[in-house]
């Protein structure tokens, strides 16, 4: 089977196609990310703006070309928080349909968290043992734990560093330290709260971290840049976190760009990440994590794959191919 994953996120539109074969791991094919910077565009009554809605619009059309010129089987279109908690998310998700024809999705925040332990597990194997997952989104904040394919407990905060950012910080920096302390206290009451299942479960070998959030504090912190086709196992350390919390707050946007590892486009966003981050590490008694560079998308792959023997979930509609240029796509030999 030729699955494709359509993954609206608070940032980008990110396709992923693979080829699905019993007995082995998704075989990835083609991919195609596209700019549509929703958390930006969404305003603190959670409304998404009409410029970006046509940017998503526009995005999804591009995508589902590529679908069609790679004869995929199914296409497997969902959104994530930026999307599903927006308070006009029927308007956003009309527009896609008229447009495209695609009919977008949502999986619920568990089963997001769900779907990420499985393609963490699927990364890292079995030699993870019980295993605590940590990922930090743009709108939310998953976290799940267990010691098998399916975790325990999986749970979804609204903690992710877009929202946290429009909602808590101020819009100019240099961000002033009792403003920080109330973020930190914030996150750790909602954090408190909501996980008290899961710091019941047994005490996890492994402490695994999946996002760009924290591959790029991982990079912040002096973890290595990955390597094409070899992307090793960075990791981050929360006292090297916590050191780095204070100089985010210090510096502007622009700053923050300049850091290694922290690219223009989230730095904005980059504090609020680093304070989620550490506070879930220190309350979870996490000193490291491990950094995972399979998320959602190859957690769709994955549950796809092991329910090949089974009636597939229903499919979606792939569009016929229309003359676009894909200049942006990557393709894998």
């Amino acid at each position: 089977m030729r699955l494709a994953v359509l993954d609206i996120g608070s940032r980008s539109v990110h396709l992923k196609i693979a080829d699905l074969v019993p007995g082995g791991p998704p075989e990835p094919v083609a991919t195609l990310k596209q700019s549509v910077h929703l958390a930006e565009a969404t305003d603190r009554h959670g409304v998404i703006s009409q410029d970006a809605i046509r940017r998503l619009v526009g995005a999804v059309t591009e995508s589902e070309a590529v679908v069609a010129a790679h004869q995929v089987d199914d296409l497997v279109p969902l959104a994530t928080s930026a999307v599903r908690d927006a308070a006009n998310r029927n308007t956003v998700l009309a527009a896609i349909e008229d447009a495209t024809g695609v009919r977008v999705r949502f999986f619920s925040g568990e089963e997001e968290a769900r779907l990420t332990f499985l393609a963490a597990r699927g990364w890292h194997g079995w030699s993870a043992g019980q295993m605590l997952l940590l990922d930090i989104g743009g709108g939310s904040m998953e976290l799940a734990c267990g010691s098998r394919t399916e975790p325990a407990v999986a749970l979804s905060l609204p903690l992710g560093a877009g929202r946290l950012t429009r909602h808590h910080l101020p819009d100019e920096a240099p961000v002033h330290k009792r403003d920080v302390a109330r973020l930190r206290k914030y996150v750790r009451s909602v954090l408190m709260e909501a996980t008290a299942e899961l710091r019941a479960q047994p005490v996890p070998v492994s402490a695994i971290a999946t996002s760009k959030t924290f591959t790029q504090l991982a990079r912040l912190t002096g973890a290595p840049k990955p390597t094409a086709g070899a992307p090793g196992r960075s990791t981050l350390a929360r006292s090297d976190l916590r050191k780095w919390v204070p100089r985010l707050a210090a510096r502007s946007d622009a700053e923050r760009a300049r850091l290694t590892g922290i690219s223009a486009s989230r730095a904005h966003q980059s504090l609020a990440g680093a304070i989620v981050a550490e506070t879930a590490m220190e309350l979870l008694d996490v000193r490291q994590v491990t950094i995972c560079p399979w998320a959602l998308r190859e957690g769709v792959l994955l549950d796809r794959l092991a329910a090949l023997g089974t009636p597939p979930l229903p499919a979606v509609a792939v569009p016929r191919a229309r003359n676009h240029t894909l200049h942006r796509l990557h393709t894998v030999s």
